[in-house]
């Protein structure tokens, strides 16, 4: 009986040795991807194509027939999808407008240094100015602190210079993936704090 008890205990520690040893393969493995995309501008161009792909509006007459590995989602999640990185990274809370009648305000962001307005495009180019004047209106009506205009594609010099001095953040698609990973990380970070390092 002493020898089989002590054969469970041997095996037991064992199995901890070996899931402690996986777990840290694991996590080194984890951090240096994390590093590689973070350092890899020509990876975060191709996963903000793949967002604009992935989030498109399709020609309903002529839909592409895309590999079944592949998410594909209505423009409207787009949305979702980037209020969710904001309140991952920024915090606060955040609130999605419905798709029609917002007047060009896709979420309400509230931080305790007050309210921001976001509005998303899905966009294959470069945005001119006009989404930026649309959401500068609405900051200055709804009375928020600050905004936001997110893009999968980029901004044109026009859209850049029209922006200065009004507390509007441009953020286009390499800028979005970054806070998208940096969120992810940051969701990892606080799980990791809810599990006890003994398991």
């Amino acid at each position: 009986m002493l020898i089989s008890e002590i054969l469970i205990a041997i095996l037991l520690a064992l199995a901890f040795v070996h899931f402690q040893l996986t777990k840290r393969k694991n996590t080194y493995q984890t951090s240096m991807l994390i590093q590689h995309i973070d350092s890899s501008e020509e990876m975060k161009k191709t996963l903000a194509m793949g967002l604009y792909l992935r989030f498109k509006k399709e020609n309903q007459d002529n839909p592409p027939n895309y590999s079944s590995i592949y998410i594909k989602e209505d423009p409207l999640v787009f949305e979702l999808f980037v209020a969710d990185v904001i309140q991952k990274i920024r915090g606060g809370s955040i609130w999605v407008s419905p798709p029609s009648g917002d007047f060009g305000v896709d979420f309400e962001h509230t931080t305790d240094k007050g309210m921001f307005l976001g509005q998303v495009k899905c966009y294959q180019g470069d945005l001119p100015f006009d989404p930026i004047a649309l959401i500068h209106s609405n900051m200055i009506k709804k009375g928020a602190v600050g905004g936001y205009v997110i893009t999968t594609g980029s901004f044109t010099p026009a859209a850049r210079e029209y922006t200065d001095g009004l507390n509007i953040e441009l953020i286009d698609g390499v800028k979005l993936v970054e806070l998208w990973i940096n969120g992810l990380v940051n969701v990892e970070e606080e799980i990791k704090k809810l599990i006890p390092e003994f398991i």
